[in-house]
């Protein structure tokens, strides 16, 4: 074994830094017999340097981040502050000195993921980010390496644990969305302002991340649809109980069918409960991913929290000091294929429309000949009706969202319409 030690800097020292801190002191000897070589904490960058930190040497807090990155004898940068600066510069900075990087930073891969990676590059570094898509849930590596002989069709998953947490409430004891999320919070699953989660944004941006490496091209966080979960009703999980589904926040990334583009969207969907998908409760992560020669894989796990997300940095660590001892670096970015991403427009699947409707004669004749204009299939409707009001519940066959959302502009100027009360998708059939 190498005797001089491998010098990592950690860039934050929060809920994940911390524990990051805690796992590299406790687990010393294993992590060096795994390596090769010891691996020692060499500084902490952190704002607040007078907060009492467990477990890590005060001789290590810094408040000047660029001057630990900029340090020569630095071989692994550990990131974990988040947000796009000063991440993105530090990051890049530490390429230049000649340091590794290992990050969890979702929102700057989703968003300027090819500067990184082309730092990376010109400078003969790693990059590696396994936390920053479903927590301690091996996800990136097999994607970029177990699986990189094969084409990856599909990738169609639960990224969020926060919002999955609130769904499965809602579901499971018929819980308004309020109180579910008032619950998630009290729980500490959800933030003081869960704008991030649950309006699609966290997943939006592991979505991007995931479609970029399963089709091997270049997919920006404002490439990627999305739609948030704020107004699922009760109602709505009623009426997916009645076709055998559930309801789950999904990210899913497709290839299109010729191959010639892919997409990749945020949004809820019923899903039927016979998906391996539909099972994953609680603040759960799991990604279902479809490939040519290995078929349907299911990648289950915790998402999100310290020790889970600091256990997929280590991993990367683990890796990027293996390669720094052989000389060698991991894979960088694949982006060869250059597909375009097609608009939200482009996308075919199901839906589950919910109408008001005046009750009396004709207008289920009515709705029914919108749909056929638009060249929308009708596969079932279901009609209630009571004291002059009903509902209409109509699910589709496959259509473009493009025809769809024709659809339901033309619905809504029928004087029969009173209001489209809900719009889902079902998808994993």
């Amino acid at each position: 074994m190498r005797t001089r030690p491998l010098k990592v800097a950690l860039l934050g020292c929060g809920v994940v830094g911390s524990e990051v801190a805690r796992i590299m002191t406790t687990h010393a000897d294993d992590l060096a017999a795994r390596i090769g070589a010891p691996v020692e904490l060499a500084g902490v960058a952190v704002r607040r340097p007078d907060k009492v930190r467990g477990g890590v040497d005060p001789a290590l807090i810094t408040t000047d981040a660029t001057a630990l990155v900029k340090r020569g004898d630095i071989d692994v940068v550990v990131e974990v502050i988040g947000g796009i600066e000063p991440a993105r510069t530090l990051i890049t900075t530490a390429f230049e000195h000649g340091a590794s990087v290992v990050s969890a930073n979702k929102a700057l891969l989703a968003q300027d993921g090819a500067t990184l990676y082309a730092a990376a590059e010109q400078h003969g570094r790693d990059l590696y980010f396994e936390a920053a898509v479903a927590g301690a849930i091996p996800l990136i590596r097999p994607l970029r390496e177990s699986l990189a002989g094969d084409k990856i069709n599909r990738v169609m998953g639960i990224v969020n644990g926060t919002t999955n947490f609130i769904l499965d409430k809602m579901d499971s004891t018929g819980a308004g969305y309020q109180e579910a999320l008032d619950e998630a919070t009290a729980l500490g699953y959800a933030e003081a302002d869960p704008t991030a989660d649950v309006e699609g944004f966290d997943a939006a941006a592991k979505a991007a991340i995931l479609a970029g490496i399963a089709f091997h091209t270049r997919v920006r966080l404002d490439d990627v649809s999305r739609e948030g979960m704020t107004e699922v009703t009760a109602a709505d999980f009623a009426s997916a109980r009645q076709m055998g589904c559930t309801i789950k926040l999904l990210a899913i990334c497709e290839r299109a069918a010729d191959g010639e583009s892919v997409t990749a969207r945020v949004h809820p969907a019923m899903i039927p409960l016979s998906h391996p998908l539909a099972s994953v409760r609680e603040a759960y992560n799991a990604v279902f991913v479809e490939a040519e020669a290995a078929g349907r894989l299911m990648f289950y796990g915790p998402g999100a929290g310290g020790s889970p997300t600091a256990s997929a940095v280590l991993g990367d660590v683990v890796a990027v000091c293996r390669n720094r001892l052989n000389e060698a670096t991991g894979p960088g970015e694949s982006a060869y294929t250059q597909l375009p991403v097609s608009p939200m427009g482009d996308v075919v699947t199901r839906y589950h429309i919910s109408l008001d409707v005046a009750d009396k004669p004709g207008v289920l004749a009515q709705v029914a000949t919108v749909f056929a204009e638009h060249g929308v299939s009708i596969d079932t409707v279901r009609q209630q009706g009571k004291d002059g009001e009903a509902s209409l519940v109509v699910v589709t066959h496959r259509a473009p969202d493009a025809a769809l959302s024709g659809t339901v502009e033309a619905l809504r100027k029928l004087d029969t319409v009173r209001g489209v009360a809900s719009i889902m998708r079902v998808e994993g059939e």
